[in-house]
């Protein structure tokens, strides 16, 4: 890596966060976001989701206060189950199934901007995902190969 990439001028640092800027303009300009943000609207507008989200917020809530004692509150099992059943209830409205997707597909994009970011500078920085299948992968973000070779990530 190159000196000049490791210690940045403030003239560099400022370059580098208007190009930073511009990436977000096209991201909030991208499909993706323009997908999400409708899908939010629709969603924020049916009464079906608000009532199904309302229950399930509720139901957080106790679930919340069951899990500060784990499995020894006597209403664990129950609360557990209910829980996963009024998040399922609510994840079947179509405007919230929708929303999510729209969701899931703008976290994709962020992630591969950021992917390719960070891919530029080293192939071992580590980005965060919400995805659960890219922190299963490693950190090299290519597969995570375990192997310590050339992505940097290792088996430990």
């Amino acid at each position: 890596m190159s000196s000049r990439m490791m210690t940045l001028s403030p003239l560099d640092f400022q370059e580098v966060m208007e190009r930073a800027y511009r990436i977000g303009e096209l991201l909030i300009g991208s499909e993706e976001m323009k997908r999400y943000l409708e899908s939010r609207r629709r969603m924020e507008q049916d009464p079906e989701a608000e009532a199904k989200i309302a229950s399930f917020n509720r139901m957080k809530e106790v679930y919340e206060e069951v899990q500060r004692f784990g499995k020894y509150h006597p209403d664990y099992n129950k609360v557990t189950r209910e829980i996963r059943q009024k998040k399922r209830e609510m994840e079947q409205v179509a405007s919230v199934a929708a929303f999510k997707k729209a969701e899931d597909e703008l976290d994709e994009l962020l992630y591969r901007v950021s992917r390719t970011i960070a891919d530029a500078v080293s192939k071992s920085i580590k980005v965060p995902s919400n995805n659960p299948l890219y922190e299963m992968m490693g950190g090299c973000g290519s597969g995570g190969c375990g192997t310590g070779g050339s992505c940097g990530c290792s088996a430990k």
